[in-house]
C-alpha cells in the first residue's frame, strides 16, 4: 500500500496487533466479568471489542510507521 511505507512489514504490524488484542481482550473480559458478574455478558463485550480494536490498532501502527519523528536515523 502506498499509504503505509514504513520500515515495518505489514505481517509484523498484524502480529503485534493480534498479540496486543489477546492481552487487551483478556483484560476486558476480566473487568467486564467483575462489573457485570456475567460470563456471557463479559464474553460478548470481549468478542465485540477484539474485532474493532484489532483493526483500529493495525491502521494506527501503520500510520505511525510513516512518521519519522522520534525514530533513529538509519546508518548510511
Amino acid at each position: 500500500m502506498i499509504l503505509f511505507q514504513g520500515r515495518e512489514a505489514h505481517s509484523r504490524s498484524f502480529a503485534k496487533a493480534v498479540s496486543w488484542r489477546i492481552l487487551g481482550s483478556l483484560d476486558t473480559f476480566l473487568l467486564s466479568w467483575l462489573f457485570t458478574s456475567s460470563v456471557k455478558a463479559a464474553g460478548a463485550i470481549a468478542v465485540t471489542e477484539v474485532l474493532t480494536k484489532m483493526v483500529l490498532y493495525y491502521f494506527h501502527e501503520r500510520a505511525w510507521a510513516n512518521i519519522a519523528w522520534g525514530m533513529a536515523k538509519e546508518p548510511t
